[in-house]
């Protein structure tokens, strides 16, 4: 008994060091994942004080991934380094070592996917793509703190079974309206405030007008975030089980070697800092860090309360004409080739709107 206080009082004192470290952000909930076959899935809304099941473990990680995606070296170690409906990647050390939390799906589909995702280096959980933690009610955003045990991550940790991931998700307490992006060369990025702020965050250095064969749109719809990470935000023109989308990405990362037909496809936005002296935006709040998260359910229709579920929601939808409307949809068969219409599909949308939950 006098063990389980001393570990509730340090787990207090983590979550108000935490909560408090900024006056910037607020916890929203924390995730508690136990690192072992069976081990509970759970949320919490009230700094433990009750934990509310979410699913179970499958499988348990056991090792790191020293070869994680290049996005990946723009996070600190101890941090979430992506959030998708399809993932969650935890960063362990510099400078793209990362484990993987993955839905159902992926315990017999994961040799579809690319090698940072193995038996080994991921957790496998009975929670299906597009719920939960997996871009449901309690996705993490990029940048969220993961202890283990309760405390920090050490650079260079190696998971163990029976360790239990905290993972606190905050927001920010000055919370956004809207983020719009202004498709056009030069255009602005900007943040917009219920109380009729603007601020501008960014420049558009490069337009989308087209669409690309996304896996993971395939777990979604249209109009919704399929992931963020320190290099990304990808949104989905799909309807589930087929795949489009687009995505919207830093200029520095539009560089790298796999990224490179980013500079001339036309399936990419390409964003960039406001000025050649501003700080480069990969990894930076508040489009490639804290603010964005993969959040939506198909489910919510059938709630009593859908109406209150909606606008608890990220949406995105886009300007054309001069009027704001829903996401276009386009949505591919996976494993056809592009249709030659896909690459002029978004051409005559001029802004695009990312909607805050309310």
């Amino acid at each position: 008994m006098r063990k389980a206080r001393i570990y509730i009082l340090a787990f207090l004192c983590l979550f108000f060091s935490i909560s408090y470290a900024s006056d910037k952000f607020i916890d929203d909930y924390v995730i508690r994942i136990e690192n072992k076959e069976g081990g509970q899935i759970a949320v919490s809304r009230d700094v433990g004080k009750k934990w509310i099941p979410q699913g179970k473990v499958l499988s348990p990680v056991t090792s790191v991934n020293t070869k994680g995606y290049t996005a990946s070296q723009w996070i600190s170690t101890g941090e979430v380094a992506a959030a998708a409906v399809n993932a969650i990647h935890i960063k362990t050390a510099s400078p793209k070592t990362i484990f993987s939390i993955l839905p159902f799906e992926f315990q017999k589909q994961q040799k579809r996917y690319r090698s940072y995702f193995n038996s080994r280096t991921s957790l496998y959980t009975d929670i299906e793509s597009n719920h939960s933690i997996f871009g449901g009610s309690f996705s993490p955003t990029v940048g969220s703190r993961v202890l283990v045990n309760s405390m920090t991550m050490k650079p260079g940790y190696n998971p163990a079974i029976g360790d239990v991931f905290s993972i606190f998700v905050s927001r920010p307490l000055d919370y956004p309206e809207a983020l719009i992006f202004e498709n056009r060369v030069g255009g602005r990025v900007r943040l917009l405030y219920k109380d009729g702020r603007e601020e501008t965050v960014a420049s558009v250095r490069r337009r989308v007008i087209g669409v690309g064969r996304f896996s993971g749109s395939r777990f979604l719809n249209a109009g919704r975030i399929r992931a963020n990470h320190p290099g990304v935000i990808d949104i989905s023109t799909s309807v589930s089980g087929k795949v489009g989308g687009f995505q919207i990405i830093p200029s520095t990362h539009s560089e790298s070697p796999e990224m490179k037909s980013s500079q001339t496809a036309s399936q990419w936005m390409i964003v960039g800092p406001l000025s050649l002296s501003s700080r480069s935006l990969e990894g930076v709040a508040p489009l490639f860090n804290s603010y964005l998260r993969p959040n939506y359910s198909e489910e919510d229709i059938f709630d009593p309360e859908w109406k209150k579920k909606f606008l608890g929601r990220f949406l995105v939808d886009v300007k054309i004409n001069g009027h704001w409307r829903p996401m276009p949809i386009f949505a591919m068969n996976p494993l056809a080739d592009l249709p030659p219409e896909a690459n002029t599909f978004l051409r005559d949308v001029e802004e695009i709107r990312i909607l805050f939950p309310r």
